[in-house]
């Protein structure tokens, strides 16, 4: 724990791009609806000579101020504010399911021969061989990265479908975000952008969960970091650990907001998630995932961060 008043030495000693040392900045984007405070944003620079993460710039409860949407506020803070962000990584659906992406005369799912609805069929008849009743997808809600976390790891994961009641407002915003931030007419999140910073997609509960695990974090810490009663606990046991173990250097001010805030912490899980990917230390897509289908990133059980 770092206290900003007490260590202007220190910060003097930090790298800094004008140094000439070389610098990664990543965002991650905890989304709150249009026209809530629920917003978050964490930005984190990586310098690999020094081998540590610095948590750069936090902003909680990102809203409206008189005619300035909040949408306008964070598109600015993004792409503005933080200049060189290599990737942002958004905790809501960048991508909408196959069915409502599809423009080609639907002969109803159970008879569609594309990629992604026929892995959605392979997934559900291996499901059927362990679970009944096994209920069938809805590939106008749902899309296959939510049914391959759900099916195919070690804890029972499972996120809101992208189109389902509580994320498809998210869906929405995340996805007219996109487009500006892109410049792009239609979005292919699938693959990576160009040029600009590339738009990755996040499920902090699972990000969570990953990283504590390899920091040694007790499962209740992880199961319960959120909602529960004493939640700020688990986020402070969390964040104690990167700091101890020299991961992370987090300012004292800003630790207090990410123990605060689950929306400011979900932010900041999100761009150490966005470093790993950089890193190579999140999970790759699996064999015979549907080329044209985003992937939901999220770290390796063992990660080796620097």
């Amino acid at each position: 724990m770092v206290d900003r008043t007490t260590t202007r030495k220190a910060v003097k000693r930090k790298p800094s791009a004008s140094q000439g040392l070389r610098v990664h900045r990543f965002a991650g984007v905890a989304l709150g609806g249009g026209k809530t405070e629920r917003t978050a944003v964490a930005v984190i620079e990586y310098y690999p000579d020094s081998k540590r993460v610095f948590l750069r710039a936090l902003r909680d409860k990102i809203k409206t101020e008189g005619l300035i949407s909040s949408d306008e506020a964070l598109y600015h803070l993004l792409t503005v504010e933080e200049v060189g962000l290599e990737t942002i990584a958004f905790d809501a659906p960048l991508q909408l399911p196959k069915c409502i992406r599809c423009d080609l005369v639907c002969p109803g799912f159970e008879a569609c021969r594309l990629p992604e609805i026929r892995w959605l069929w392979h997934e559900h008849d291996l499901r059927e061989k362990k679970k009944r009743p096994n209920k069938v997808f809805t590939p106008y809600t749902e899309r296959c990265a939510e049914v391959a976390i759900a099916n195919h790891l070690e804890e029972p994961f499972h996120p809101p479908h992208a189109l389902g009641a509580n994320a498809a407002p998210l869906a929405a915003r995340a996805h007219f975000l996109a487009r500006r931030i892109t410049g792009k007419r239609s979005l292919d999140l699938a693959r990576p952008n160009v040029s600009g910073p590339q738009l990755i997609e996040v499920f902090p509960k699972l990000s969570v969960w990953r990283i504590g695990r390899d920091l040694k974090v007790p499962k209740s810490h992880l199961r319960f970091h959120r909602h529960a009663v004493d939640s700020d606990e688990s986020r402070m046991f969390f964040l104690k650990q990167l700091i101890e173990r020299e991961i992370a250097f987090i300012y004292q001010q800003d630790l207090k907001t990410l123990v605060e805030s689950p929306q400011a912490f979900d932010a900041f899980v999100a761009s150490l998630t966005a470093f790993l990917k950089y890193r190579g230390q999140t999970v790759s897509r699996p064999v015979g995932f549907p080329k044209d289908e985003i992937w939901i990133e999220f770290p390796e059980e063992n990660i080796d961060w620097f």
